[in-house]
């Protein structure tokens, strides 16, 4: 009979003292791989509205060199911090042993959440962005804008980054401490057309309920991230936009029924068919990603569960190793 292993408790703090960077880039380029090669069960989503606000579920089941399984529960009020001085994201994911059910990690998700966005956007960049890429626009100053600045300097020599936000305090203070933390110069701006002008790379990652980035803004060659639209009132892009680029999703359904790709089929403007890929498919070559220089490409991230699994997983292994957490047996 196999031991109970007990529950490990860890807090937001917790995750990110054992969290880098470099490998949840690498784990998430790994499960967008495996996704994309059929190698994994498909992950599973439900969304239930509030007032303000909603919450999800996200859940998935991976066979790595040990089977796991994690569901994610987010709650996602944007008022909150204005209104209360809270996150927007609040939940937990809890992990367990994929072969025995048992529950192995209850953990804070703020952390998984933000670092595994913000991972997604720079593997897509990775394979969709010019590689010669140098300066990007940021909408939107919060937390997700933060490491998505963060994690696209691990894959690009970044020289310039424009930073918008309707809350102009935020985006200063934005602008001075990621200058500090990385050495770029990070500028404040409330011309958007003109940032984006500039630009290679662009970033959506705010809550808005109506498109802000529109088609004459974007030169050729541009690589969108659209990240803010992780349910089906949010939106950020103009649909036209999406129908004259190259679409790139993260999981084809889900983005159909929440992302920016929604938007665009209910205004009929696109139909699934011509979505070029899941990125999963580019990262395991079974589809070509850019095949040109004027190519604008959009990636619509909603969030892949699998990405929560692996993060997850990373996590738990390494609080082992360290004795990080509380360990707790519920079923005592």
């Amino acid at each position: 009979m196999r031991k109970t292993e007990g529950t490990m408790l860890l807090t937001r703090k917790d995750v990110a003292a054992v969290l880098t960077i470099e490998e949840c880039i690498a784990a998430n380029e790994r499960v967008f791989k495996l996704y994309g090669e059929g190698k994994t069960a498909p992950p599973g989503i439900l969304g239930v509205h509030a007032t303000d606000g909603g919450f999800h579920i996200k859940a998935g089941l991976l066979d790595l060199e040990r089977s796991y399984f994690a569901a994610k529960i987010n709650a996602n009020f944007p008022e909150n911090p204005k209104r209360l001085c809270l996150p927007t994201i609040q939940g937990l994911v809890v992990l367990c042993d994929g072969e025995y059910g048992s529950p192995l990690a209850v953990m804070d998700s703020i952390e998984i959440t933000i670092q595994r966005t913000g991972a997604a956007t720079a593997v897509a960049a990775k394979c969709l962005a010019k590689p010669d890429s140098k300066t990007i626009t940021i909408c939107g100053c919060g937390n997700q804008g933060t490491v998505s600045v963060r994690t696209l300097a691990n894959v690009f020599v970044l020289e310039k980054v424009f930073a918008y936000d309707v809350n102009a305090a935020q985006t200063h203070r934005f602008s001075n401490e990621l200058s500090n933390e990385l050495g770029i110069e990070v500028t404040a701006v409330e011309d958007l057309e003109n940032a984006v002008g500039q630009s290679e790379i662009v970033v959506t990652c705010t809550p808005a309920k109506q498109p802000f980035l529109e088609k004459r803004f974007i030169k050729p060659g541009t690589f969108i991230a659209a990240v803010g639209a992780d349910s089906e009132e949010k939106q950020e892009l103009e649909g036209s936009l999406l129908a004259e680029s190259k679409v790139v999703v993260d999981v084809l359904d889900q983005c159909a029924s929440i992302g920016e790709l929604h938007h665009a089929l209910q205004g009929k403007v696109m139909t699934p068919e011509e979505v070029h890929a899941e990125l999963g498919e580019i990262i395991a070559g079974v589809k070509a990603g850019r095949t040109s220089a004027d190519e604008i490409i959009i990636f619509d991230s909603t969030g892949m569960a699998l990405q929560d699994v692996i993060t997850a997983t990373i996590i738990y292994e390494k609080a082992v190793k360290s004795g990080a957490g509380t360990v707790m047996e519920f079923a005592a």
